[in-house]
C-alpha cells in the first residue's frame, strides 16, 4: 500500500500497527483503537505539558482541546 503525503507520525503508527499484527501470532487482535489511541495520547500530553513548562491554560491551546478535557487526560494517565 502506497501512502502518498503521509507524515511522519502517520507513518509511525502505521509501522506499529502493522508490527503489533505480525506479532500476533495467531492470536486474535483486541481492542486496537482504544491501543492505539492511549500509547499515543499520554506521551502527547506529557511532551506537549512539558513545551507549556506547565501551563495548563497554554497547553490546551496547543492541542485543540478544552482546559478542562486536558485536566481529565492527565488525571486519567496519572500526569501531574
Amino acid at each position: 500500500m502506497s501512502i502518498i503525503n503521509e507524515n511522519e507520525i502517520a507513518r509511525c503508527v502505521r509501522e506499529a500497527v502493522n508490527g503489533y499484527f505480525n506479532d500476533l501470532d495467531g492470536e486474535k487482535p483486541h481492542a486496537i483503537y482504544e491501543m492505539v489511541i492511549h500509547s499515543v495520547e499520554k506521551p502527547l500530553i506529557e511532551l506537549v505539558m512539558n513545551h507549556a513548562k506547565g501551563n495548563q491554560t497554554r497547553a490546551a491551546e496547543l492541542l485543540g482541546i478544552n482546559r478542562n478535557t486536558l485536566r481529565n487526560k492527565m488525571k486519567q494517565y496519572q500526569i501531574k
